[in-house]
């Protein structure tokens, strides 16, 4: 008799949590991503840190717009860092906007890479995720902490919550039982939180991939085909040993997903010709 009470008390309190929370199958979510910029030039090129961190701002702060439903998202900067007076150093890849399919688990993202952009067409990424027991509330939503894997090495972390339907989250990371409203990647000094959710007001036929671009590439084949990017790599790869890389090496060249000395050489040189 009293395991039939405990099982009619735990049903009863299912049924109470159910009806005492919301689920959002839409959602528009504004980001605020952080930037620990000497942290990451430090990293990746220690000598020009040394040379040049008076001339870096300690980090940037920019904004993020993610609008989806569980179908299909788009991810884009709304506002973008504001660069202090004197200061050499500019972010890489904010200008990047990213569609996500996930039924087809397709994404394309437009790329301006210096003087020219390109479509790059491929799968999502493939990310081993691992959830645990810890907690955080974000932008009023419990978000519980997931940690993931990306291109065999590449450490993320991120909370997300089960309230918004939508297996999704800032950049095309994805995969969880839920939204990502924090995000970290530690290798890249930087994360991106949300400040703000919207479930209403917003429109939904404006979430289509991006058209506009030089080509449309797989995300390896824009590795090898974009201008300045493959230059960076091989004067880097001399630089560090050179030697055959393997296919997951090449990817670690994608300034945008992995950055290496490649990424700080791609800072360096943009910083500086901003500066000229």
């Amino acid at each position: 008799m009293k395991k039939y009470f405990l099982l009619l008390f735990c049903f009863a309190a299912i049924k109470v949590h159910a009806q005492n929370t919301n689920f959002f199958g839409a959602v528009q979510i504004e980001y605020e991503k952080t930037l620990s910029v000497q942290q990451l030039m430090k990293q990746v090129d220690p000598e020009w840190f040394e040379q040049s961190k008076d001339h870096m701002p300690v980090d940037l702060k920019s904004y993020f717009t993610f609008t989806g439903d569980s179908t299909h998202s788009i991810f884009y900067q709304s506002k973008e860092a504001v660069i202090p007076n004197g200061t050499w150093f500019r972010p890489i890849a904010d200008e990047n906007v990213v569609y996500n399919d996930y039924p087809t688990n397709r994404t394309i993202t437009k790329k301006p890479v210096f003087e020219e952009t390109f479509l790059v067409d491929d799968s999502m990424l493939n990310i081993k995720w691992k959830i645990t027991n810890d907690t955080r509330n974000i932008a009023g939503f419990e978000c519980r902490k997931a940690v993931g894997i990306i291109f065999d090495t590449i450490a993320v972390f991120a909370f997300y919550t089960d309230e918004i339907m939508i297996s999704g989250g800032p950049e095309g990371i994805h995969g969880l039982p839920g939204m990502i409203l924090g995000l970290g990647i530690p290798r890249i000094h930087t994360t991106w939180f949300a400040t703000k959710v919207e479930v209403s007001g917003f429109k939904m036929n404006k979430v289509v991939p991006e058209t506009k671009g030089k080509k449309s590439l797989t995300r390896h084949e824009g590795l090898q085909y974009m201008p300045g990017q493959r230059q960076i790599s091989f004067r880097n790869s001399k630089r560090h040993g050179g030697g055959r890389q393997s296919r997951d090496q090449r990817h670690t060249r994608d300034l945008h997903q992995r950055p290496t000395a490649h990424r700080g050489a791609a800072i360096r040189r943009h910083s500086e010709d901003r500066r000229r």
